[in-house]
């Protein structure tokens, strides 16, 4: 393999480990000291760690952490509404008064771990601006014949 390829391949960037990042961001942590608090309100995340400083505006969780909720909080009630229903055989309204708070609940409760652990994957994979040895420098700019206004 020739020194040219061997350098595409090879970085100086130091690892970040996927499971360790997300796990840090499943417990609302930062993913890179796993001290400061990744959010500053229930969902908002915070511009920047209040621990060690990293920056954690660049993340793009949009709607990631919500299908992931209803996914795995449909995967708890379906199977347990099954089960009591055919164990038990409850009225109407006995399901509706467990399984619909108990939804909001989960759904709520697993919302905030979820996006946590999607701004730690983020994180650690360098995505959307989280790749800090990137520089503006190795932004390639447009030619001037394409940044003239077109006719409208």
């Amino acid at each position: 393999m020739s020194d040219q390829k061997k350098s595409v391949l090879t970085t100086d960037k130091p690892h970040r480990p996927v499971g360790r990042s997300m796990g840090r961001g499943f417990m609302c942590r930062c993913p890179s000291c796993g001290t400061g608090s990744i959010f500053k309100s229930y969902l908002k995340v915070a511009d920047n760690c209040n621990t060690c400083g990293e920056e954690l505006f660049h993340q793009r969780a949009d709607d990631a952490p919500p299908y992931l909720t209803i996914m795995l909080v449909g995967h708890i009630i379906i199977p347990a509404m099954l089960v009591v229903e055919k164990m038990y055989q409850p009225e109407l309204w006995i399901h509706s008064a467990i399984w619909l708070p108990l939804t909001l609940i989960l759904s709520l409760a697993f919302l905030p771990l979820l996006k946590g652990g999607v701004v730690g994957l983020q994180w650690a994979v360098r995505m959307h601006g989280f790749d800090t040895t990137k520089k503006l420098d190795d932004v390639e700019t447009p030619p001037a014949s394409q940044l003239t206004e077109r006719p409208a």
